[in-house]
């Protein structure tokens, strides 16, 4: 019973992170979002949800500077103020952002926005349960090893569900007639819009597949719909 002890721990561990991070992040969002009243924007919106055969789609911003887009695990979308504040500015085309929205619903769509919370209470539990074992066996180096090797998990999990909202952005895109176009063309900006002041690797380009491969990727999709061979 005893050498069971560790995977015991780290499952309610689990548990009570799970529970934790769903209320703090429902509570965060709550407190610092409000819905986005942009008219261009919501026209795209529109022809999107037509798209989708719904009323509407409803854009939230949250009020932090980051550039990035969130779907939550209730299902809500979310623009940041910092990404807003671009398109405000021109660095960002309407377009571009009702490419972001697509992206987003295609984690909500897909379950990721859900299971991406689940994944982070499991991710603790194995990191928790490897520290226990490895620790026995490697003192000193055993947390180390265990953080290393749950990290490369969930970037790896992150990519995958990356590659999976592009695509349901895509075909979003494409039946609402907005396009493609905007979606490969943002890919392009969003290294040097999501860059840390300080020069350090944003935690965007971490978890996200290279620009490059989003492009390639949904350029075969694009092929295949219309049996065109992409260059």
């Amino acid at each position: 019973m005893l050498k069971f002890t560790p995977i015991l721990l780290a499952i309610l561990y689990a548990l009570a992170m799970y529970r934790f991070s769903a209320w703090r992040t429902a509570k965060e969002l709550d407190a610092k979002s409000t819905e986005l009243a942009d008219p261009v924007l919501k026209r795209l919106s529109d022809r999107m949800a037509a798209a989708l055969d719904l009323d509407r789609i409803k854009v939230h911003i949250y009020e932090i500077d980051p550039v990035n887009g969130l779907a939550a695990p209730d299902g809500r979308i979310f623009i940041t103020r910092g990404f807003y504040n671009k398109y405000r500015q021109g660095e960002v085309t309407a377009e571009e952002m009702a490419s972001v929205i697509a992206h987003e619903l295609g984690h909500v769509a897909l379950g990721h926005s859900r299971r991406r919370m689940i994944d982070f209470s499991g991710q603790n539990a194995l990191r928790t349960a490897l520290a226990m074992v490895l620790s026995r066996f490697l003192p000193g180096i055993g947390v180390w090893i265990a953080n290393g090797l749950t990290t490369l998990l969930a970037a790896r999990l992150s990519r995958s569900d990356e590659y999976e909202a592009d695509a349901y952005a895509s075909a979003l895109l494409t039946k609402a007639g907005i396009g493609t176009e905007p979606q490969k063309s943002l890919f392009a900006k969003l290294e040097e819009l999501t860059q840390s002041r300080s020069g350090a690797m944003p935690a965007w380009l971490m978890s996200h597949p290279k620009t490059a491969e989003r492009v390639k990727a949904i350029e075969a999709l694009e092929a295949k719909w219309t049996g065109v061979t992409a260059d």
